[in-house]
Order: C-alpha cells, then structure tokens, then sequence
C-alpha cells in the first residue's frame, strides 16, 4: 500500500502564504489522482483540492477556490499544496490522499464525493494562521 509523507506546514499570518508537499512511496503513483482534505478537531474533513492522474485538471472546495492551488510532479511521486491569502479558518491538519481507484478522472463533481474517492492517506501537517 502506498505510503505517503506531507511536509511544510507551520505558522504564517493572515494573507501569507505556504506550500506543502507530499511525497509517495508507490511506483504506480502516476495512474492516480490526488488531493487534500483538511480536518480541524473535533469538526468534519473538509475537501481542499483534487489533481487528475495525468492531464491537470483540478477540482477545490468552495473555502479555497481561487486561493489554492493543487499541481503534481509526476517523476517525483510528489503532489503539492500552494496555498495563498491564508485566514484564521484555514488552521487545520492537512493530510495528502490518493485515490481508490486508478485513471478515475476529477471532474467537477469530484468534491461533492470526495470521500469515497480519496481513501489512502498518511500523517497530516499542522497549519497555523494567525490573525
């Protein structure tokens, strides 16, 4: 099963920014699309962003579009997380997922099933922003 390692997170004011990173042990990383989810104790996972397999496409949740950013790097087995305009509601544990299934597309409707698609994920990242 694949593993995966987030890097990158830490403390940053309102309207920074920061960039996670997540590496991948699986040599089939490639044939997968990948995303982000967030969860702040004792509240709900919360979807950030997804990224197709192959052909970039990517899918966010409403909180994030527009500041947020998912891209991968395919050679490297690393999917990212660039994340702008930071507000005091982004602090959550940020956790890199694959999907369950290879080649599924991300398609606009991707974020309302999120959670049936990404199910393989490993330690999330704290990120902290403060007002």
């Amino acid at each position: 099963q694949v593993q995966l390692k987030v890097s990158g997170g830490g403390l940053v004011q309102t309207g920074g920014s920061l960039k996670l990173s997540c590496v991948a042990s699986a040599r089939s990383f490639s044939s997968y699309a990948m995303g982000w989810f967030r969860q702040v104790p004792g509240k709900a996972r919360e979807f950030v962003g997804a990224i197709s397999w192959s052909d970039g496409i990517t899918a966010y949740g409403d909180s994030v579009k527009d500041r947020f950013t998912v891209s991968r790097d395919n050679a490297a087995n690393m999917v990212f997380l660039q994340m702008n305009s930071l507000k005091p509601e982004d602090t959550a544990v940020y956790y890199c997922a694959q999907d369950s299934i290879a080649f599924r597309p991300v398609t606009d409707k991707y974020g309302s099933f999120w959670y049936e698609h990404l199910e393989v994920w490993g330690q999330g990242t704290l990120v902290t922003v403060s007002s």
